[in-house]
């Protein structure tokens, strides 16, 4: 399975890396580390989530309040 990202989805990340960062120093970087974990998943088992809406299923992130939406070709 490739990943693509869409702008928009690229926006998101940053935007709350530094939403975090400013709560906390390392915070953001923890962000993306489960953002990472959440990725690595959806790559060895994409079948695993839940199909949300339409074609597109959902993986939500651990101890944050993000999802990452994706779909399977």
């Amino acid at each position: 399975m490739n990943l693509r990202y869409t702008d928009s989805s690229k926006a998101d990340v940053e935007l709350a890396f530094a939403w975090y960062e400013k709560q906390r120093r390392g915070l953001g970087f923890e962000f993306l580390g489960c953002v990472e974990n959440g990725l690595n998943s959806i790559l060895e088992t994409p079948e695993k989530y839940q199909v949300k809406y339409s074609n597109f299923r959902g993986c939500v992130i651990r101890r944050f309040p993000f999802s990452i939406f994706y779909t399977m070709k």
